[in-house]
């Protein structure tokens, strides 16, 4: 049989639909970069049009309006994000079985997004700014991380049970808070430490905040707990009025 026999003949629906998918990743491209840098408020159709020189129709003409646009750069990373992260979690759990630890199930939580930030800058750096926007932001913000991210923290909060039998849950709660702020702070890349330090340290060194601030998780965590449990409940507390 020839060489011309055995390739797969031309169809020109595949390079029609390979078109499409190439024009939509470009402007998904475009978009997540706008949305980084001004959020969302910040951005129109016509500004992604522009950063890839195309008229704003073919931009209307894939999606129905900016928060369909909006809606696409999330479903293009957050779902992939939070399975690395649930699958993390997952194998964690069945490794240790009933020795879950406060540095493992943080690490297993987190892990493979700050890796992706250090070691696959291109592609995930601009989302993890947005997604930096949208956990202090109410409303628009608010949304975005529930609808994709509630399963993984409500994963990490079992861990924590586990880890900290003794611990009451409103704590665990407000642990994770205060630790989603100070990640997502960290992918903003504000370069407002870079200003602080005067150079000393970098908003965009993942490796040396990663180092420094992985170690320092779980003792926060269990002096978190530990002040919770030594805390009189608000009905003993004589510094409280009754």
């Amino acid at each position: 049989m020839s060489t011309d026999q055995t390739q797969e003949p031309k169809v020109p629906g595949k390079h029609k639909a390979r078109a499409r998918e190439q024009s939509i990743e470009r402007i998904l491209d475009a978009a997540e970069q706008l949305f980084a840098e001004f959020g969302y408020h910040g951005v129109t159709l016509k500004d992604v049009a522009a950063r890839i020189g195309v008229s704003s129709t073919l931009i209307h003409y894939h999606f129905n309006g900016k928060e369909s646009l909006f809606e696409a750069v999330w479903a293009r990373r957050a779902p992939v994000s939070a399975q690395n992260r649930l699958d993390a979690m997952r194998r964690y759990a069945e490794e240790v079985g009933d020795k879950v630890t406060v540095e493992g199930a943080l690490h297993a939580w987190i892990d493979t997004d700050l890796n992706v930030q250090i070691h696959d800058t291109e592609q995930w750096l601009a989302f993890g700014q947005i997604s930096a926007q949208a956990n202090s932001a109410a409303g628009w913000g608010a949304e975005k991380m529930g609808k994709y991210f509630n399963p993984v923290v409500l994963a990490l909060i079992d861990l924590l049970k586990k880890a900290m039998p003794d611990c009451d849950e409103a704590t665990i709660f407000w642990g994770y808070h205060f630790v989603s702020g100070a990640m997502t702070h960290n992918m903003a890349r504000t370069g407002r430490l870079d200003d602080l330090s005067h150079g000393l340290c970098s908003s965009n060194d993942f490796e040396s905040s990663a180092s420094t601030w992985r170690p320092s998780w779980p003792r926060a965590s269990r002096r978190s707990a530990n002040a919770r449990r030594r805390r009189p409940r608000n009905d003993q507390d004589p510094g409280r009025p009754v």
